[in-house]
């Protein structure tokens, strides 16, 4: 690994911080920021407007590296799934959604993902390591570049970003929300906070730091109606559950200007949480719950024991939520022929939470019964 310090691991405030230590005018950080993030320059030579003698500087000690392309697909309806290579050799897995002028960008936080939320493909990989800076930001770098400069084609590309590829946000805080900075920085992607969305599993004490460090729009998997169901789905809640969830997300929606309304995920597995009854009973944990709600077919991946609801099921599930007066958006399944739908992003991981070895000791042993 180069010893150098990739300029992608630092935020504005960094790099003001950065040249003032390498006795340069703090003025030159919105400069290179700039080039770095809105033309999509990793060579110093293509910096125009700083002097040969700082970009010669620059040069020896710093770089510009983002994640290296392994694999591109792209599904019959569009979407776009990359496989990007980190330095340590591990892969992550990025998707863009397009959908008319709109382009989601659906990145990853972690090298697999801490969390065993039990339908998730993700979590079936186990957990190497968080990502660091540069390869969050760098995603989103390596897209923009991929699709075309916003600054040459005259709009963007990228025009959302969604936290809610491989990882759990949450649990790389300070990362991520450096990452967030560059997203919304005028001198680097400029996006709208509204565009830009956190998705979390439900890790409590990182709701209550970022309601001080950020100001996002948020999302939370939130997928059964009661403690007993969520532990078995998304076994973080045994830590949290919601009695202690939701007054977080709620103190997050008071702390915000730009998230008024959580959006609340909700898998739809077939004969598990997809009952009318189950309908009823969401009703009225949210109802003092500023939220929409996103209903999300399920998308199988090999050897789950899950299923998809039918349709038929996920419109009851949605009809009896709006004559509640929610508003429900069934999700519409996007990339699944390239396994880039939600929930199936793997990835390469170096698991140190040997949870695929585990969990293959276990499918043996029911096969030799």
């Amino acid at each position: 690994m180069s010893d150098k310090l990739n300029l992608l691991d630092l935020n504005r405030d960094e790099m003001v911080r950065f040249f003032e230590d390498i006795e340069e005018k703090p003025f030159r950080a919105p400069q290179v920021v700039k080039w770095i993030h809105q033309f999509g320059v990793d060579n110093f030579d293509e910096m125009t407007n700083i002097s040969k003698s700082l970009r010669a500087k620059l040069k020896l000690t710093t770089e510009i590296k983002g994640p290296e392309i392994i694999t591109e697909q792209i599904s019959d309806d569009g979407t776009i799934k990359w496989a990007l290579r980190l330095e340590d050799g591990q892969a992550i897995e990025t998707v863009l959604i397009p959908d008319g002028e709109r382009g989601t960008l659906c990145i990853s936080s972690q090298v697999g993902c801490l969390l065993d939320c039990s339908f998730c493909s993700t979590a079936q990989q186990g957990f190497n390591r968080n990502l660091s800076v540069a390869e969050i930001i760098g995603q989103v770098w390596f897209a923009v570049r991929r699709l075309g400069s916003i600054r040459t084609t005259g709009n963007r590309s990228v025009t959302n970003v969604v936290l809610m590829g491989m990882g759990e946000p949450l649990l790389n805080f300070d990362n991520v929300v450096k990452a967030l900075d560059l997203m919304l920085d005028d001198f680097a992607y400029g996006l709208s906070k509204r565009r830009v969305t956190l998705s979390t599993s439900g890790v409590v004490p990182g709701l209550e730091k970022l309601a001080d460090r950020s100001d996002v729009a948020l999302a939370l998997s939130l997928h059964a109606t009661n403690n007993q169901l969520r532990n078995e789905l998304v076994p973080l809640n045994k830590k949290y559950p919601i009695e202690k969830l939701f007054p977080a997300v709620k103190h997050y929606l008071d702390s915000s200007k730009a998230s008024k309304k959580v959006t609340i995920e909700y898998v739809m597995l077939k004969g598990v949480n997809d009952t009318p009854a189950q309908a009823r009973e969401l009703a009225r944990l949210l109802k003092d719950m500023p939220c929409k709600i996103n209903l999300i077919p399920f998308n199988p991946f090999p050897k789950t024991r899950y299923e998809t609801s039918t349709q038929k099921d996920i419109d009851k599930f949605g009809d009896i939520l709006m004559k509640k007066g929610f508003v429900v958006v069934t999700r519409r399944t996007r990339g699944d022929d390239i396994d880039a739908a939600c929930g199936q992003l793997v990835g390469k991981v170096a698991d140190r939470t040997k949870r695929q070895e585990r969990r293959q000791r276990k499918i043996d042993v029911v096969e030799l019964k």
